[in-house]
């Protein structure tokens, strides 16, 4: 039951990364287009699920509260300062978000307001997991403090995820819009891809030097590790070859960066998951150490597994109402700028 336990929390954190991830990268790129028409379009994209995409972190809590109390109480005050930084974040982004979706003009403020909440959100929860690489002191089952000797390394990973939810939001973007907005999103998403790679070979090199080196002193975890890694750099290519078609009219172009990043993403988390198991915070806080009674982890098994179907269901269902190319309503005092856009880029 301990390990099943952990396979859900780990399932629900890399749902929000890849499904949140995306959403809060095409924000970060919002700080970065300059036509009104298409910033609202992009706004409006990421309106229409990113709600559903938060619920992974709170099932996520819920999951590692129930299931993993000591680690609970643990990691959440040894990340006190990321993760208040994280949910306030998360909260202005979201109420600008409706906003915007509510105002015909809504002031430029709100615009800044959504695309530095959601570059602070995701570099704030790179620096959490860069946190969890120091030391923290636990006696008799109770978090002391922590040596916090690495900020270095947080702020490596914390630029790391922010720029890998760029890529995301560009991949994203690149999937569902057309026009200026679908070749904008391939020209840049195509570099902020390559900067993403950069910055994640960066990490893994960087986490040597850190409390949380990655252990791969047995065969079987060491071939599990360079097999993921394997695909995550299959991803990566073909995330690169598919943003460099900008002119492709095939689906599987536009659909193929997003699919080659969530790739990506997924295998580098598992990889240093593998690389890392069963400790969740060194030197001694393991899976082992901090689980619930499996009697309690089959109980709440119950309502977090009827939980995750239904959420699923939401993303599968959002998706399929908002399938295709995204075309949301476009006032007449947003139509204008587009135009204007577009001429002045010709």
């Amino acid at each position: 039951m301990t390990i099943i336990w952990f396979l859900v929390v780990l399932f629900t954190l890399t749902m929000y990364i890849v499904f949140d991830g995306y959403d809060l990268g095409i924000g970060v790129a919002t700080l970065f287009e300059r036509n009104p028409g298409r910033r609202r379009h992009m706004i409006e994209l990421v309106a229409t699920g990113w709600d559903g995409n938060e619920t992974w972190l709170i099932l996520m809590g819920v999951a590692l509260w129930g299931g993993f109390p000591l680690a609970f109480g643990v990691i959440l005050p040894h990340l006190y300062l990321p993760l208040i930084v994280t949910l306030f974040a998360l909260i202005v982004r979201g109420g600008s978000i409706e906003l915007i979706s509510q105002l015909e003009n809504p002031p430029r403020i709100l615009n800044w307001v959504f695309g530095i909440g959601s570059l602070v959100a995701a570099f704030a929860q790179g620096f959490a997991l860069g946190q969890l690489a120091s030391t923290a002191h636990i006696v008799d089952g109770a978090y002391t403090g922590s040596d916090g000797k690495f900020p270095w390394f947080s702020i490596l990973l914390g630029a790391s995820v922010a720029v890998a939810y760029t890529a995301l939001g560009y991949a994203y973007l690149k999937h569902k819009s057309e026009g200026q907005l679908r070749i904008t999103a391939a020209r840049r998403g195509g570099v902020v891809a390559l900067i993403t790679v950069v910055f994640a070979a960066a990490s893994l090199i960087a986490i040597a030097g850190t409390d949380a080196p990655l252990n791969l002193a047995t065969t079987g975890r060491a071939w599990a590790f360079w097999a993921l890694i394997a695909f995550a750099v299959a991803g990566a290519v073909t995330t690169a070859v598919n943003f460099s078609r900008r002119t492709e009219t095939h689906p599987l172009a536009d659909v193929l960066p997003f699919a080659g990043l969530a790739v990506t993403t997924v295998a580098v988390l598992l990889a240093f998951t593998v690389s890392h198991y069963p400790v969740l915070v060194p030197p001694g806080l393991t899976v082992m150490s901090a689980a619930s009674p499996s009697g309690t982890m089959i109980f709440l098994l119950v309502g977090i597994g009827l939980n995750i179907p239904l959420i699923i269901f939401y993303h599968w269902f959002a998706h399929r109402v908002f399938s295709g190319k995204f075309r949301g309503p476009v006032s007449h005092a947003a139509q204008a700028p587009i135009l204007t856009g577009a001429h002045n880029e010709h």
